[in-house]
């Protein structure tokens, strides 16, 4: 038999064990050697990264620990008056309300209009495009977004995108006033009566037309309307007319109906009788009306508000009671497709064996939406939540731009009053450090919680 031996056996091992060690030159020593020496080499690597960590996130924030122990000048030391002043002052408390506000709706509703999208856009056969079109909002910065929606939440129906849709909905249920921002002339008969409405001073008869002059109607109004006629007596009628009293061009007759001023149609004309309404007419194309003279004779005309009441302008979405909801709406607006997105990528790892087999069993799609599918994304909704919530904390950009110089108050925020605090009309750092300090550890907590998932995850 020849004398032949393995590497391990010339090595001084036995076969099936591990490689001798002590000796030069062998693999045992050369392991120990790289393995004392990687903890240097991986800190080499890591100090440029630590520095830059040190000199922009441990530094601030030292900094400003100590500084929110200073008065606005720096000089005086004041302890925790800074902190005190923070918590007394309703400016900053309406801040921390706000905050509130938003951590508690913003990531809740876009997480479950994620998860909407996702669950959704899976039975569909255009939900890539969907989803495309849902994601595309996160393309934009804060800033442009702000200005979108500054735009979009405008009072005016003929700029701001909600109002128009507002308004035209309001208006397809509503009737709108023919005339709104008419009234009588200063000499005429009628008198305001309360509810923007008008009455006569004097009772009418059916012996004589009882014309109403109005005024400042608005051109459009009357385009293309007819030319008033005069109304004549008729029996068993009270008649009148109702007609813009102003000739084009000037000059013309005050109270009397002139050639070619404009009659004023569909105007609802009452008559009324110890407060009570006791007929009612509508004006023609040409102006003129009749009530019955058994009712109306001796009565007193009115014309109701409804006849001018202006035109309906929508909601001050930007004003103080809405001003924080309209803001949130447009960050949903952005992440909503950020959560959709990383949703998506769960709902995509989730076995579908699970899902079939709960149909098989006489689920419905709501029970293994509910009991199979949410329970299965659970982790995925954690990191969506959390994210939103640390975002949200920090929110600032679009209640800037968004919140007009009235509503600002009702919208702020913690992030919005750091600024205003430390870079304001009245600067105060150490008060804006306070904020800061206390900024960080609401994220604090937050921040905690995500680590000790991600932990988790590696444990696993």
């Amino acid at each position: 038999m020849s004398d032949v031996r393995t590497s391990t056996e010339r090595a001084g091992g036995i076969p099936g064990g591990p490689p001798a060690t002590g000796c030069p030159g062998r693999p045992g020593r050369k392991r120990r050697r790289l393995t004392g020496t990687r903890p240097w080499i991986a800190a080499a690597f890591l100090l440029p990264a630590l520095l830059l960590l040190g000199a922009l996130v441990v530094y601030p924030i030292v900094f400003s620990v100590q500084r929110s122990l200073f008065d606005a000048s720096g000089d005086g030391f004041v302890g925790l008056d800074n902190y005190g002043e923070m918590f007394s002052d309703d400016g900053i408390r309406t801040a921390l309300q706000n905050n509130v506000i938003w951590v508690v709706v913003a990531p809740t509703v876009s997480t479950a209009l994620g998860l909407m999208f996702a669950v959704l856009t899976e039975r569909v056969s255009w939900g890539t495009a969907f989803k495309l079109v849902v994601f595309m909002p996160m393309a934009i910065s804060m800033l442009a977004a702000g200005i979108i929606f500054r735009l979009v939440y405008d009072q005016d129906p003929e700029r701001g995108v909600a109002n128009a849709v507002w308004v035209g909905v309001h208006d397809t249920f509503a009737d709108p006033a023919p005339f709104p921002g008419a009234k009588p002339r200063p000499n005429a008969d009628l008198r305001p009566s309360g509810g923007g409405a008008f009455t006569t001073e004097s009772a009418v008869a059916a012996t004589s037309p009882a014309n109403v002059p109005l005024v400042a109607v608005q051109p459009d109004d009357v385009r293309g309307a007819q030319r008033a006629v005069a109304a004549t007596a008729r029996p068993g009628k009270v008649t009148g007319t109702v007609w813009l009293d102003f000739t084009r061009g000037g000059g013309g007759r005050v109270n009397a109906i002139d050639p070619g001023e404009k009659a004023l149609a569909g105007i609802t004309v009452e008559a009324v009788r110890d407060g009570k309404v006791v007929a009612s007419a509508t004006t023609a194309a040409d102006g003129t009306y009749a009530l019955p003279a058994d009712r109306a004779d001796g009565a007193r005309l009115r014309l109701p508000a409804a006849n001018f009441a202006e035109a309906y302008r929508g909601i001050n979405w930007l004003g103080p009671a809405l001003v924080t909801p309209a803001i949130i709406g447009s960050y949903v607006w952005m992440w909503a497709g950020f959560a959709m997105v990383l949703i998506a990528a769960g709902l995509a790892a989730v076995p579908r064996e699970l899902l079939e087999a709960a149909r098989v069993d006489g689920a419905g799609e709501w029970q293994v939406f509910r009991r199979v599918t949410v329970p299965l994304l659970a982790p995925v909704l954690v990191v969506v939540l959390v994210t939103l919530m640390i975002n949200v904390l920090k929110i600032f950009d679009l209640v800037y731009i968004i919140a007009p110089g009235s509503s600002v108050r009702s919208a702020n925020v913690l992030a919005l009053q750091l600024f205003q605090s430390s870079f304001g009309t009245d600067v105060d750092e150490g008060l804006g450090s306070a904020i800061a300090v206390f900024l960080l550890l609401l994220v604090l907590p937050v921040m905690y919680v995500n680590l000790r998932r991600i932990r988790k995850e590696r444990r696993r």
